[in-house]
């Protein structure tokens, strides 16, 4: 029990030294259960006054929504809307789309943190849930993709263990300071009633598990009908409170703000993101990974917030004005065809503060990179090794002596020279005397071999020396390591539901940065990147991205980093292109 405390106080830090004590009491039966999933991994549950509290995965400890009922708190949540909760129970993850973007903006999460899922309107948690990526990258995938893989949810097994109640009726915080005076006055008025409320409303305890299709769907609507106009309610009442604060910062609606975000991210993205051998360029693209990337700190681009309520929209009141044409080259799909960089409205706009004069320039990203990034310089390098020391003697050198290979070469054409080696008969020959013997022939081959012709002489020498390579990084001194380079290895690995991804390692060898690498790759494929760390090691890093790109990704190393082909493995195994009909 002690050693459940400790580990549960460094597994939830935030929890203080009484709420431990109530967590993990002292006297009160504790019972510890091993369960096994259907995919057969074995799962420890703890259990409290009947009810799960804990369960361990592989050493690492997870709360129950029992616990997160009693600490909301405890762990960064993120919304959904409630008819999202039947999915979720059925074993599905939580994808970006059905995660609700509050008006204070997401917590600060990194991928692998846990997190708490809870229902728009109620700030109990329904489920436990590990973060795919971080909020930033969240955020710069435009809100797709898969951002929660589900661990446990109300109405699963889990809770069945327990005494099945369910989720308390959880007030949002209140973090308006004015709203908190209102809150505590009418607690005071209504004899402090607490801030938790089990409703007596028949839909809020009903078993969801009991009812039929068509009655789950009822009560969600019902349920997602009252919430909405709660929340209606309330974002009236707080628009009415900041309207004074609203007029006194700015005169414009928030409508209005997000027009001109709108406008200032847009014309931003034309200068300094987007160049005329990018069209046609699709205005889903342009969105993501140019406006977005564009917008200034602390804001968030929400086309429903603004007077245009659709991408589609504002573009055509841009190209009203004759700044850009779109125009719908396949089916359904709209791409930006045509820029006029000449406009007026595009020359004037000047670029905001906080970003970097450099980027106005109207150049290639590639170019951008290519800037930062050199393609390192890597020698072959040999070592003298101690079987090869009598050959080598002879020119000054001994064991560990660093050569490159027109050295070895200079040295192993000298040393025949010198001691007459050279065939009479045939000088394409080299005669085998007792020191070659000795370091270049095995056992087997002494008695049979008595010559070598040069190419087979130079080639032996090479391979029984200690190989190692001298890699010269841009602005760097030259850095000697043991070994021969490890080439950037690519490999396709295939997951769950038939999916590929394509797993790239060795980037740091060769001084390109994983995450960087992992951005770029996201925005130039529009797929999910991810950084995770190699098998096996302890300080290196693999980028993760779905899908089969290896047609960019060879794009991206041959042509615009100017790495050799030689140090790029698995490039063959890039899909077949179809063949046209």
């Amino acid at each position: 029990r002690r050693k459940l405390r400790t580990d549960v106080a460094a597994a939830f830090p935030d929890l203080s030294a009484e709420q431990l004590t109530e967590f993990i009491p002292n006297k009160e039966e504790l019972n510890v259960i091993k369960i096994y999933c259907h995919k057969g991994e074995a799962v420890t549950v703890y259990m409290n006054n009947r009810n799960p509290i804990l369960f361990e995965i592989e050493k690492a400890l997870y709360p129950t929504v029992y616990t997160l009922w009693v600490y909301p708190d405890l762990l960064p949540a993120f919304s959904t809307w409630p008819p999202v909760l039947q999915k979720l129970a059925g074993g599905a993850d939580l994808m970006l789309p059905g995660v609700v973007v509050p008006s204070s903006g997401f917590p600060q999460v990194e991928q692998g943190t846990l997190c708490a899922v809870t229902l728009l309107g109620n700030r109990a948690p329904v489920a436990v849930a590990v973060a795919t990526m971080s909020t930033a990258e969240m955020l710069a995938a435009g809100m797709k993709g898969k951002g929660f893989a589900v661990l446990h949810t109300y109405m699963d097994h889990l809770w069945e263990y327990g005494d099945k109640s369910c989720p308390p009726t959880l007030a949002p915080l209140v973090t308006d300071s004015a709203e908190k005076e209102s809150a505590e006055d009418e607690e005071e008025m209504e004899g402090k009633e607490p801030v938790i409320s089990f409703s007596t409303d028949p839909l809020q305890h009903v078993d969801v598990g009991d009812l039929s299709l068509k009655e789950r769907d009822s009560c969600a609507v019902l349920m997602e009908k009252e919430e909405f106009h709660e929340n209606r309610a309330a974002e009236t009442a707080e628009d009415a409170r900041t309207e004074g604060q609203q007029e006194a910062e700015d005169s414009r609606t928030p409508q209005e703000q997000m027009d001109a975000l709108f406008n200032q991210c847009f014309f931003h993205a034309l200068k300094c993101k987007v160049k005329k051998s990018d069209l046609p360029l699709l205005t889903s693209t342009f969105l993501r990974s140019h406006m977005f990337s564009c917008c200034p700190a602390g804001q968030q681009l929400d086309i429903k917030k603004s007077s245009y309520k659709k991408f589609s929209k504002f573009l055509q009141c841009m190209q009203q004005q004759k700044i850009l044409q779109v125009k719908e080259l396949n089916k359904g799909v709209e791409s930006i065809v045509e820029v006029d960089w000449k406009h007026p409205d595009v020359k004037a706009f000047a670029v905001p503060e906080g970003f970097s004069s450099a980027s106005t320039a109207q150049g290639s990203k590639s170019e951008d990179r290519e800037q930062v990034y050199h393609a390192p310089e890597i020698i072959p390098l040999y070592g003298v090794s101690t079987k090869m020391i009598p050959l080598f003697q002879e020119s000054g050198h001994r064991k560990g002596s660093i050569l490159s290979s027109s050295e070895v070469r200079n040295i192993i054409i000298n040393y025949v020279k010198t001691n007459e080696l050279v065939d009479e008969t045939n000088k394409n020959f080299v005669k085998v005397n007792a020191i070659l013997c000795d370091c270049l022939l095995d056992k087997s081959e002494q008695d049979e071999i008595s010559k070598f012709k040069w190419d087979d002489l130079l080639s032996r020498c090479l391979e029984r020396l200690q190989p190692l390579h001298q890699v010269t990084f841009f602005g760097q001194e030259p850095i000697v390591r043991k070994g021969n380079i490890e080439p950037i290895n690519i490999t396709i690995a295939q997951r769950s539901s038939n999916k590929k991804v394509t797993i790239i390692k060795n980037l740091e060898l060769y001084g390109l940065d994983p995450q960087c690498v992992a951005n770029i790759l996201q925005q130039k494929v529009q797929a999910s990147a991810t950084i995770t760390p190699v098998p096996g090691t302890k300080d290196r890093v693999q980028v993760q991205i779905q899908g089969n790109q290896i047609h960019h990704l060879a794009k991206m190393l041959l042509e615009e980093y100017q790495l050799p082909r030689k140090y790029i493995q698995g490039l063959e195994k890039a899909p077949k292109l179809g063949r046209k009909k």
